[in-house]
């Protein structure tokens, strides 16, 4: 997931969407210690958008008080 497609999202699918992307990187570290991963790269694929999304939501907040 690209930045622009993060950016145009509404914050309430951005809110959900994180919490997927958390789940599953929680599944991912779970696979990892058992073994189980077929793809090495999800993980750190998942983080970044992670922190992408984490820091769309921290600019609108910002953009918000600002106001």
């Amino acid at each position: 997931m690209t930045i622009k497609e993060i950016r145009e999202k509404d914050d309430d699918i951005l809110k959900a969407q994180l919490e997927e992307h958390r789940k599953h990187m929680f599944d991912l570290r779970t696979q990892a210690v058992t073994d189980k991963t077929e793809d090495t790269t999800q993980k750190g694929k998942a983080k970044k958008d992670i922190a992408r999304m984490l820091t769309v939501l921290a600019e609108r907040r910002r953009a918000a008080v600002n106001q």
